[in-house]
């Protein structure tokens, strides 16, 4: 942080909020266990149990009391406060006072897409496992992930989209949106969940960059393999592959 921006005052910006149709305590143990983490936190990768043992166990402090889990060193926290049967999740970070609209920033969307996808957990597969397909890169040509699915004139959150969403042809409804990233939910794979997430162009990305992250339940070992293969030629085509952050 610069001087400048150290001497600014610190106020809270909730970066996401989502009502989870389940009890605060429920949503509290998959905030803190992090076997229930793996089946909402990322995408499947070998390293996840360690990313999850480093985030969520090794560097946070959890208040069990208020349902506060804070990672100090990036000033964020998620808070879970119970209404009724349900729950109301945040994540809030504390940062100096400004106009945050116009900024892209990585943690802040992938805050947006997990908590969004522990929503739909628990919304729509309580208890159920996972898998999970994820593509990261910039474009080949000038249009990022949601123009090139056929996404960029969504409905809005809670609306009904049917049609083609890039290799398949399916139905569903808008899970979310948020400034850089758009949910859907996938009809085709057993009630999936699409998550895309557009970086503008930039000087270091002047073609941008896109996140997918396709989430599924219940699928064969065989369905998955074919959606893999499938989406994959589909991506190939269109981007180059890149590791976030890259």
């Amino acid at each position: 942080m610069t001087d400048a921006a150290a001497d600014k005052p610190m106020e809270d910006h909730v970066l996401v909020e989502v009502t989870v149709p389940a009890p605060a305590d429920a949503v509290w143990a998959a905030l803190r266990d992090p076997k229930k983490i793996k089946d909402w936190f990322g995408w499947e990768t070998d390293s996840l149990d360690d990313e999850i043992d480093y985030i969520f166990v090794a560097n946070a402090v959890a208040d069990d009391a208020r349902r506060v889990v804070s990672f100090p060193g990036v000033n964020d926290r998620y808070e879970v406060e119970a209404r009724g049967d349900a729950s109301v999740v945040r994540v809030v970070r504390s940062a100096p006072a400004g106009d945050w609209s116009d900024v892209f920033d990585g943690m802040i969307e992938g805050w947006v897409s997990f908590t969004w996808q522990l929503a739909f957990a628990f919304a729509r597969h309580p208890d159920q496992r996972r898998r999970t397909i994820f593509f990261s890169g910039p474009p080949r040509a000038d249009r990022l992930g949601r123009s090139l699915l056929g996404l960029d004139a969504a409905p809005a959150a809670g609306e009904p989209w049917a049609g083609q969403v890039g290799p398949d042809t399916s139905a569903g409804q808008v899970w979310f949106t948020a400034r850089h990233q758009l949910g859907v939910t996938v009809d085709a794979w057993g009630d999936g969940l699409l998550v895309v997430v557009d970086q503008p162009g930039s000087e270091k990305k002047p073609t941008g960059s896109t996140m997918l992250t396709l989430t599924t339940y219940g699928l064969s070992e065989g369905a998955l393999a074919e959606l893999q293969a499938r989406w994959q030629a589909w991506w190939d085509e269109r981007f180059e592959t890149v590791a976030p952050g890259c």
